[in-house]
């Protein structure tokens, strides 16, 4: 065949191949979770009290954004071969073989140097130490330490998780307050329902990836037990705003409703398991916190 006739159909190859490695990469970085981890830092950002100084919160963002998108790369990098065991992971760049090693650490530096980066020059120190803390409590002792080891992995690893809206707090502020740590509570009790729920669907998984998640350690029943009695917690973590003066009535009655519905499906999950309800549980959790950070927001403006 003529070489003018394959020139375009080597370009097209190319062409294919590299927006193939684009989208392994952008997966690497976990876009939903960081999503909902920008989310939350950002509402941080705006339920501090006074004016809001825009160009810490837009560089603020950003930065916790690519630090957030760092960690979890590598995490990625970190877990490829226990994602590789797993059906829920093993289609993740590293563990399907889409990327390489080098590539994914050579993004995980860059994205967390330039976040970093960026948080100490246009931002502030405080809010890029916590950031880089934060980094090490999830990419390091998550990650390597805790979830290997403990089946309370999801709950002292929740530390980690739970701090965008303190980072977020501290990016406009220069400072952390009792409100920020409050924000933080929500979150860190929050955590454990959100993945047990998740890991009791998945619990063959990681037990067959040797990975010590609480339904593999303690059993089912205990699993849904924890998961309703941490619910029940949360509920209680999430109305503490109002009574502290930091909200008012509209957030109570969204805090209340919204906990009411994520209770219905603890004790649902408690008393009848079924691997749907623990799914529908999964993605409850997810959409409870969005609308419950969504809440704080709109009161506050109110």
């Amino acid at each position: 065949m003529p070489p003018s006739i394959n020139q375009p159909r080597i370009g097209l190859l190319r062409a294919q191949s590299g927006a193939h490695r684009l989208r392994g990469y952008i997966s690497l970085t976990k876009p939903r979770v960081v999503t909902l981890i920008v989310f939350t830092a950002v509402i941080g950002m705006f339920l501090v009290p006074g004016p809001l100084p825009l160009v810490q919160a837009v560089f603020g963002a950003i930065g916790i954004a690519l630090v957030a998108a760092a960690a979890a790369a590598t995490n990625c990098l970190l877990e490829a071969k226990r994602d590789a065991v797993m059906a829920r992971t093993r289609w993740r760049p590293l563990a399907s073989g889409r990327l390489k090693t080098i590539e994914a650490a050579t993004l995980a530096a860059g994205l967390g140097v330039a976040g970093l980066a960026m948080l100490h020059a246009l931002v502030n120190p405080l809010t890029m130490w916590l950031t880089l803390a934060t980094f090490a409590g999830y990419a390091i002792v998550y990650t390597l330490l805790l979830k290997p080891r403990t089946p309370q992995n999801i709950v002292l690893g929740g530390a980690a998780g739970a701090m965008p809206p303190v980072l977020g707090w501290a990016a406009v502020t220069g400072e952390v307050s009792a409100n920020a740590l409050l924000l933080f509570l929500i979150i860190f009790v929050w955590t454990p329902p959100h993945f047990w729920s998740l890991a009791l669907y998945r619990r063959n998984d990681y037990a067959k990836a040797g990975v010590p998640m609480l339904p593999v350690t303690h059993g089912m029943r205990y699993t849904r037990r924890q998961v309703l009695l941490y619910t029940l917690g949360l509920v209680v973590s999430s109305v503490l705003p109002f009574f502290t003066g930091m909200s008012g009535v509209v957030y109570l009655a969204s805090a209340l409703s919204l906990g009411a519905i994520f209770i219905a499906y603890a004790t649902a999950l408690w008393r009848r398991y079924s691997d749907k309800l623990a799914r529908a549980t999964f993605r409850y959790s997810i959409a409870y916190l969005a609308l419950l950070f969504a809440a704080l927001l709109v009161d506050h403006y109110l």
